[in-house]
Order: C-alpha cells, then sequence, then structure tokens
C-alpha cells in the first residue's frame, strides 16, 4: 500500500511540498503519496488525528500550526526543543515524534548550494520571531565570529539572545544599533517582504562581500533584496532553496535516503519565472 504523507497549514493553497516530495520520491524510486491538509485555527489536533487513524505516516506542518505540532509531539529532537516548534511529524509505533529541519535546510542552502561559509562570518538577522527561533541553533553551530539580532521591539531580540546563549553568543540590538556598522551575511527573516515592505535597516550595512538572504521567495527580487542590490551586496539569495532543502531534510528522516535537490530547485524556480 502506497505510504501516506501530508502538509497541514491554514492557508495551505499556496504550498509547494507536494511537488517537491513527489519529484524526491520520483528520482528516489519510492512510492508515495503526499497531499495539501487544510486545517480550521482550532481543529489542528483532529484533522492530525484523521490522517494517522487513515494511516498517515509523516506530515510537514506549515503557519501557524508549529506550535501545535510542537505540543503535540511524545518525542522531540534537541532542534525542536531548541525552536519550540516543529515542522516535521512522524507517527511510529503509537508514538508522534517531532523535528525542525527549518535551520539545517537555510545552513544547507547558504553553505552548500551558495558555497557561502557561515563559519567566522559577523552574521546580522533581522527579525525576532518564530522564523528566527527556528534557525538559530543550527547557524550558532556553523561558529559564526558574531551573531546579531536586530529587532524593532528591543526585548524580544533581548530574549532570544539570553535563551540560546548556551549555544553561542548574540548580540541583540534595536535597528538604530546598527548604525555604522557592516556585516557579512545579513538575513532577513521578518515577514516585510510579504506585504511589500522593508525591515528598518540603517544604510551601510551591506558590502560588497556580504550575502543578503531573505527567507521569503518570490518571482523577482524582494523589496529587502533590491534594498541589498542597491548598495551593492555582493551575494543576492532567496528563500526557496530553503524551502528545498529543509524539505529534503524531512523526507531524509521519512525515508532514510538524502535526496537531490538543485534539479527541484531549478524547476520551482521555472515555475516561479
Amino acid at each position: 500500500m502506497t505510504d501516506r504523507y501530508a502538509v497541514i497549514g491554514n492557508p495551505i493553497s499556496h504550498s509547494q511540498s507536494p511537488f517537491i516530495h513527489t519529484e524526491f520520491a520520483r528520482a528516489c524510486q519510492l512510492d508515495i503519496q503526499y497531499e495539501k491538509l487544510f486545517a480550521e485555527l482550532d481543529k489542528f489536533e483532529q484533522v492530525v488525528a484523521e490522517f494517522v487513524a487513515a494511516g498517515g505516516k509523516g506530515m510537514n506542518v506549515t503557519l501557524p500550526f508549529k506550535g501545535n505540532a510542537y505540543r503535540m509531539a511524545t518525542e522531540l529532537t534537541a532542534r525542536a526543543r531548541a525552536a519550540e516548534a516543529v515542522n516535521t511529524l512522524t507517527f511510529r509505533d503509537g508514538k508522534v515524534y517531532g523535528d525542525n529541519t527549518d535551520g539545517v535546510g537555510l545552513v544547507r542552502d547558504i553553505v552548500e548550494n551558495l558555497d557561502f561559509p557561515i563559519a567566522g562570518q559577523r552574521v546580522l538577522i533581522l527579525g525576532a520571531g518564530g522564523a528566527v527561533r527556528g534557525v538559530l541553533a543550527p547557524i550558532l553551530e556553523q561558529k559564526p565570529a558574531a551573531l546579531t539580532i536586530a529587532n524593532r521591539t528591543l526585548i524580544k531580540a533581548e530574549a532570544l539572545a539570553h535563551q540560546f546563549a548556551a549555544w553561542g553568543e548574540i548580540n541583540a540590538t534595536g535597528y538604530e544599533g546598527l548604525e555604522g556598522k557592516t556585516f557579512d551575511l545579513v538575513i532577513n527573516a521578518t515577514s516585510t517582504s510579504l506585504s511589500n515592505e522593508l525591515p528598518p535597516v540603517p544604510y551601510g550595512v551591506f558590502t560588497a562581500r556580504t550575502l543578503a538572504y531573505d527567507m521569503v521567495y518570490s518571482k523577482g527580487l524582494t523589496p529587502f533584496l533590491k534594498r541589498a542590490q542597491s548598495e551593492n551586496a555582493g551575494m543576492l539569495a532567496d528563500g526557496l532553496g530553503m524551502l528545498v532543502e529543509q524539505a529534503a531534510e524531512s523526507f531524509s528522516i521519512w525515508h532514510g535516503v538524502q535526496p537531490e535537490t538543485r534539479k527541484v530547485t531549478n524547476m520551482l524556480r521555472d515555475v516561479l519565472a
């Protein structure tokens, strides 16, 4: 019988996960069924339970349910505990295993696909929400020279810096504190690009050797990447590679094989073009 997998969210119609996992399975010669599941905000647990009862083996979790999935899991990985969010559920032997592959997906895209080492670099992360929490530990494991979190509300950045202090040194600041500083890697983890806006970053943080990375992906350059381009940042990248790499990590967790990602990323890029 074909193994069933799914992605759950609200909204969910935009999700590329079924395409990605189907292509991975085709390349790895695996027979799977992967679908989209919509859940009302108060029906997450019910929809998951029905999926498991029908034989579901694993599930990806997107907004706004990563916290629900974290609380549902009976077994959690260290990176899921650090993120306090789960995007990958595995149902096996009556247990619910929770993992978070967002951070490893981001790091793999930057270090392997973009050939940009994080080790020894000055890293700036914009934002202090759930997206940041999900990637901090894997970034710190790469041993950057320094990591700074900038956020409109300083207390939120300071809370994250305190929470992840055991993983490495983090500086917290408001955006005004970035004045006069430059960084090797600037990651936009805010949702500003989704509303065609910009985080209030002062001019001058980008240099000719800076990688500007937006965790949002779009057809053209996001507002953040346009801003980085205008300041002559050395490299520009959006989050499409991260999307595919975090999916590849989930696929590996479920099937025990690491799929090739570049072809799938290029296929998605063609769809967006």
